[in-house]
């Protein structure tokens, strides 16, 4: 709930308010390269700002599978925030940063420029009507491309950020052990599990967003 409220919130008003800018300048839609920039531009400031929900999130997901004296036994999130910045520091806050920003820039720059790009050619194509219907479609290819661009960088920045003991240098390091270890195709390992996660999260996005622009609209 911390997580969404700080990166989701944040990514998704940021995109929103670039769209609506560039039409009001331009008084035309965006082109798909900068539904893209947009799209980059506002998973890498969201990212920012939930970096440190994200780091407590991963570590209460993970605290489970450790051995019973390695655990950390935070209480919930907020604990969490405060343990880490009285053991570890403020800056832990933001450990794995750079490939959070990364992952976040790639994954807005699919999953809204394509539903974005999507939702304009089921119209402007007459393959459907605006509404739910084309809302639902839209955001459904959103989901399987955000999921396909998105895993190798995700698994990227859970083992950094859940590391315990520096086993990994940086964000190639991990790449290069993952394919050298497990294969070039361990980078795509959960797919069906995180399409399940992920593109129903984005169909309710989506939805959701669009009724409530059509709300403020009114």
């Amino acid at each position: 709930m911390l997580r969404q409220a700080t990166y989701t919130t944040t990514r998704l008003g940021v995109y929103q308010y670039l769209e609506d800018g560039y039409k009001s300048r331009y008084g035309i839609l965006p082109g798909f390269q900068y539904k893209l920039l947009f799209g980059m531009s506002a998973g890498g400031i969201g990212a920012i700002i939930g970096t440190p929900a994200e780091i407590t999130l991963i570590r209460m997901t993970a605290d489970g599978r450790l051995p019973p004296a390695e655990r950390r036994n935070y209480k919930h999130a907020f604990d969490a925030i405060a343990r880490i910045v009285r053991e570890e520091g403020v800056l832990t806050l933001w450990r794995g940063w750079q490939p959070t920003v990364v992952r976040a820039m790639v994954l807005n720059a699919a999953q809204l420029a394509v539903y974005s790009q999507a939702k304009q050619n089921l119209l402007s194509f007459n393959l459907m009507k605006e509404g739910t219907p084309a809302h639902f479609v839209a955001s459904l290819i959103s989901g399987f491309v955000s999921t396909l661009v998105s895993i190798p960088i995700d698994i990227t920045k859970t083992r950094l950020q859940n590391m315990k003991h520096n086993e990994y240098k940086g964000t190639m390091d991990v790449l290069i052990k993952v394919v050298r270890n497990e294969g070039f195709f361990a980078l795509w390992k959960g797919f069906t599990p995180y399409f399940l996660r992920l593109g129903p999260h984005t169909i309710i996005t989506f939805l959701l967003m669009e009724r409530l622009n059509a709300f403020s609209r009114k």
